[in-house]
């Protein structure tokens, strides 16, 4: 029996040594809000398989929670900010740009969300400089040997720490403004005739107009990046490695991009082999509700329910725009579970309920569930692909008016303005996607494309993080157009030269010609006087 036992303990040890011999360490520098859901699914994946994670976090992280007991290792530096500060600063960035910004025109929009951006990158990079400046938490990185660094384009610092460490990195991220960063630092194509530019709203048929349109958001995104935001960081990076280096120029020696959409989502377009889909990495099946939520759900009878939520970035509406949308959700026959914190509007009807937070995944994946009022964020608007929920779109900021019009381009929801609409619009826009059976089946086909796959998205970017851990990097997928400058990209350089080849050619052929017309001119002379 002893021996039995000892054979057995024997099978066990080795199981674990075959099954975590491959196993490494990964450094993460996070994101916080909704980018750091869909890490955080990564992350306790990987951690599942047996690999160590840390995640660099600052003192001032407002999400991210070291004190808080987690298979994943947090090493926490000293920042210039305290929590109040970062986490106002940010609040107060999300309601400017929600709710001041005007999104009428390019010339309206553009400058004034570039300057916002300009504010959250310059918070960002001094988060960065307080990390890389502390040596003594280098040198501690620098023992800890990690053999991969994962993080989020648009809060640069992973590409900097890659460097310093010597190590391989990889991005996740749904998009950086513009798409600036992966276009002009990662070399993605970026044909302008028929992908829109994020924030552009647009789709992938463009008018003539609207093709201008978004040539003209591609060069805006374009020049203010090389002309104002760009240099600080390629100045701050230069300093920090104590040579002459650019932002694109780290940034383009990314292993692998993982792009959190899918082409459930995407319009079809050129990609390259470093980047990869994982959208919806996050969604998971439905589980059962809260008792009382349930029972809520289940009064709704054949008529089901409407779920409403703006994320977490958003705590509550101005109070005009909450009785304006209350006043319209009295009107439908539908219950309502909506997740608000404020003062209770005065129009509510006895259909909805408030709370301050909800199971939306759960709720969604319902079977009662007839349709799902978002903000747009990818990641509400993924879990609605997921379990085949229409929408109505009430985007805020960022990527979400954006992420609205890819929906609405493929049928599967209504996209408003808060800022402009009115009762009436709000209540026919909702009874458009619960009783138009059209948007039901879009998101059904949505749902059917999404599940579709060889590979789940968690599984796909968890491989790809251990590949690069595997190989030490994966540069054989890196194009050749990282060892390119601009002119020679657009071959600019060769077009010139064959221009020269037959402006020479020509110049050639008529000075010939001249010469030829000149001889014979002469010649007839001649014969003429004799």
């Amino acid at each position: 029996m002893l021996k039995n036992w000892a054979s057995v303990l024997v099978l066990i040890q080795l199981c674990y040594y075959f099954s975590c011999g491959s196993c490494g360490k990964v450094l993460v520098w996070p994101m916080g809000y909704s980018h750091w859901m869909n890490v955080k699914a990564i992350l306790d994946e990987l951690v599942q398989r047996g690999h160590e994670v840390t995640v660099l976090t600052s003192s001032a992280a407002t999400l991210v929670d070291p004190n808080k007991s987690s298979a994943i290792n947090f090493e926490v530096y000293l920042s210039s900010f305290t929590k109040d500060e970062l986490d106002s600063y940010f609040m107060e960035w999300i309601t400017k740009w929600a709710f001041e910004l005007p999104r009428s025109t390019l010339w309206a929009y553009g400058p004034k969300m570039q300057k916002t951006y300009y504010e959250y990158s310059d918070t960002i990079q001094k988060l960065c400089e307080d990390a890389i400046s502390n040596k003594k938490l280098i040198k501690k990185l620098k023992e800890l040997k990690f053999d991969v660094i994962l993080g989020d384009a648009i809060s640069p610092c992973c590409e900097l720490l890659a460097e310093l460490l010597n190590l391989p990195f990889i991005y996740t991220l749904r998009f950086t403004t513009g798409n600036t960063y992966e276009k002009l630092c990662g070399g993605l194509p970026y044909p302008p005739s028929y992908v829109p530019v994020v924030v552009s709203e647009l789709s992938d048929k463009m008018t003539f107009m609207e093709r201008v349109t978004n040539m003209l958001y591609l060069l805006h995104f374009d020049f203010f990046f090389e002309t104002f935001n760009k240099k600080k960081w390629d100045q701050f990076y230069s300093e920090a490695l104590g040579k002459p280096t650019t932002l694109c120029e780290l940034m383009g020696k990314a292993d692998k991009w993982l792009i959190r959409t899918y082409w459930d989502f995407e319009f079809p377009r050129p990609f390259l082999p470093n980047f990869e889909f994982v959208g919806g990495l996050h969604c998971k099946p439905a589980k059962p509700l809260p008792k009382e939520m349930e029972e809520f759900v289940q009064s709704s009878g054949e008529d089901g329910v409407v779920v409403f939520s703006l994320g977490s970035m958003v705590k509550n509406l101005p109070e005009e725009k909450a009785n304006l949308i209350a006043a319209a959700l009295a009107k439908i026959p539908q219950k309502v579970v909506w997740r608000f914190e404020g003062k209770t509007p005065d129009t509510l009807g006895p259909n909805t309920r408030l709370y301050e937070w909800i199971p939306q995944n759960d709720l969604l994946g319902h079977p009662k569930t007839k349709a799902f009022i978002t903000h747009g964020g990818t990641n509400g608007v993924y879990e609605a692909i997921y379990h085949g929920v229409p929408m109505v779109g009430l985007p805020l900021f960022v990527d979400q008016p954006d992420n609205m019009a890819h929906m609405k381009a493929k049928g599967a929801a209504v996209h408003l303005n808060l800022n402009t609409m009115s009762s009436t619009d709000f209540l026919n826009a909702l009874n458009t996607v619960i009783n138009d059976t059209s948007y039901k089946e879009n998101a059904m086909k949505l749902s059917r494309i999404h599940h579709d796959q060889p590979v789940k998205p968690l599984d796909r970017a968890v491989f790809w993080i251990e590949f690069v851990m595997r190989h030490k990097g994966a540069k054989h997928l890196r194009v050749a157009a990282y060892d390119l400058t601009w002119f020679q990209y657009h071959s600019l350089d060769v077009i010139a030269f064959l221009l020269a080849c037959v402006a020479m050619a020509i110049f050639i052929i008529t000075k010939c010609c001249l010469l030829c017309c000149l001889r014979f001119s002469k010649t007839g002379k001649k014969k003429k006087r004799e």
